[in-house]
């Protein structure tokens, strides 16, 4: 571990009748840099949306966030850390908990593990994510918490498989135990309750770690870059910091789990942005169907299209953390109360690929050799493979569905979900908008472009119903027409590429690690099945991950 500064500054106070006393002790873990050098050199970079303005957050100070776990973080060794190293990194839920059951280590060590990684490489400035903006303090009295239950031998049958393991949220998942702010200084004070994804977890026994950064306003703030926002600064990629994109808007969830910070990360999505930040670092994100889990309690974008989704390196956590969110909650009008067995053992039966029917679309084995050589290899496994030309389908009016939503959602999760209304100033998008204008450089470096055209939106409610009828049509056309007359399992795309058409259809998308471009950038195969076809999906990656183990750990994050 990087050695910690530490800067004791010492108040003495003399009097003639007592001894020196010492009145404070300050300790600083890390120290701001001119990140400068950093920005120049993203300049010029190749995509216009990766070149910089600034690296590090102008307001987030990390010895706030890092100091209150330093205490018992200083007392886990480089010596414990490197003796778990092979029993924790890259392994799954059950391998873990085998390990624990069998009383190798703690549910305490495993959290100071992942927090040691954290500081580690968070608080060094040359290998920092910008991704971990928030810890829970309470964490590894709570781990501890959980071990005695263990020990008394208390509800050992009953424990679903998520028990004691930490979890990070995006940070536009309320937790009561910590800010949520969408990464916008306008909810830097935004205190809430438990989300009801959040609250299922605490049920289930998952020990909340901390918040992870996203793009500002899950990227609908501006033409930002993804992983941008102004409480977090720019989350960086592991696989190459500066160099490729985190993707967004999940991109803390998905850089934090390719960097082994914790055993899975949640994110959301509205169209894309959990299965590209996914792709892009690496790791499997499931995208849901639209009402399989609530969205109660998350910053929104848009009631139509928002979900939460579990984000992991393998496909058998990401069925677990997926089980572990799952119920009805009567806040949440698309919220089923219907159950969908096998999603936690799906990542253990994995479907023959003998059995697989899978849609590869022509224009992509045209243009990507990487698809065009796992669609080969998929064939020479005995999955039978259709290729087929996509019907075009219109996609008129899906911004507006975004515009309208938010201009309603928002004020909505203000009025209901913030609990100190006096510290949240906000309580529309066009306060927003005015609060942001009134400090342009620090609040919104990159403009406020998205922000200004949901003002700017005048579409009516009877358009906006008509809209959002049409293109769930078109979506659903999209992929219906070629997985009902070929009989599909799922249709194969890359990344977020369709990411679009299944938000509208409101199918889930699962995306996992494919392999990498020669420039070392991460690439995905992306399953979209029909709706609540969550466990067939993850059937399919699972067979797929065993065949190709295409995901390897990022060099710098090997340690």
């Amino acid at each position: 571990m990087k050695k910690l500064i530490l800067i004791p500054i010492l108040l003495i106070a003399f009097s003639c009748k007592e001894e020196p006393k010492v009145e404070k002790e300050e300790i600083i873990l890390w120290e701001s840099y001119n990140d400068s050098t950093e920005v120049a050199a993203n300049l010029n970079h190749e995509k216009e949306r990766m070149r910089y303005k600034h690296i590090q957050s102008k307001i987030l100070d990390k010895n706030e966030v890092f100091l209150p776990l330093y205490d018992e973080v200083s007392k886990f060794s480089e010596e414990q850390y490197q003796a778990l190293k092979s029993s924790i990194l890259e392994q799954n839920i059950f391998d873990i908990r085998k390990q624990i059951e069998d009383g190798k280590f703690k549910y305490e060590d495993l959290v100071l593990f992942y927090l040691y990684r954290i500081y580690k490489y968070e608080l060094d400035n040359s290998t920092t994510l910008n991704t971990v903006i928030a810890l829970n303090k309470d964490v590894v009295d709570q781990a501890r918490a959980l071990d005695k239950k263990v020990s008394d031998g208390l509800g050992s049958t009953s424990r679903h498989p998520i028990y004691g393991m930490p979890i990070l949220l995006k940070d536009n998942i309320n937790t009561s135990s910590m800010k949520t702010t969408a990464g916008a200084i306008a909810l830097m004070d935004n205190e809430v309750e438990d989300a009801f994804i959040v609250k299922q977890l605490k049920g289930n026994g998952a020990l909340i770690l901390g918040k992870v950064n996203l793009s500002e306003w899950a990227n609908f703030l501006c033409n930002c870059p993804n992983g941008q926002s102004a409480v977090g600064g720019q989350t960086l990629n592991p696989y190459g910091r500066r160099i490729f994109d985190t993707g967004g808007s999940s991109a803390g969830s998905g850089t934090s789990m390719a960097a082994n910070y914790a055993v899975a990360a949640v994110g959301t999505e509205t169209s894309g942005s959990i299965l590209s930040p996914s792709s892009q670092n690496s790791v499997v994100g499931l995208k849901p169907t639209i009402g399989l889990l609530s969205r109660t309690g998350i910053v929104p974008i848009s009631s139509t299209l928002d979900t939460p989704g579990p984000m992991t390196r393998n496909i058998i956590d990401n069925a677990i953390l997926l089980s572990a969110m799952t119920g009805k909650d009567t806040l949440d009008s698309e919220s089923i109360d219907d159950h969908f067995p096998g999603i936690i053992s799906a990542g253990l039966h994995p479907t023959p690929f003998k059995d697989m029917r899978l849609g590869a679309m022509k224009s992509l084995i045209e243009s990507d050799s990487i698809y065009k050589n796992t669609i080969e290899k998929l064939k020479k496994l005995g999955a039978e493979i259709i290729e087929f030309t996509p019907l075009e389908v219109a996609m008129d009016g899906f911004l507006s569905i975004l515009n309208i939503d938010m201009k309603n959602d928002l004020p909505e999760y203000l009025k209901t979900q913030v609990k100190n209304k006096n510290s949240v100033k906000i309580t529309s998008v066009a306060d927003a908008v005015a609060f942001n204008r009134a400090d342009s450089l620090v609040r919104i470096p990159y403009g406020q472009v998205r922000f200004d055209g949901i003002l700017a939106d005048t579409t009516s409610a009877e358009e906006l119903a008509k809209i959002k009828s049409r293109l769930e049509k078109n979506g659903r056309h999209f992929f219906d027409s070629a997985m009902d007359k070929h009989d599909l399992d799922a249709v194969l795309s890359i990344n977020n590429y369709h990411a679009g058409f299944a938000a509208v259809a409101k199918y889930p998308a699962l995306t996992v690690p494919m392999g990498y471009k020669k420039s070392g950038e991460p690439v995905g195969l992306t399953f979209i099945g029909k709706r609540f076809k969550e466990a067939d999906l993850l059937r399919l990656g699972a067979a797929f991950e065993k065949a190709t183990q295409a995901r390897k750990i990022p060099d710098g994050y090997k340690l």
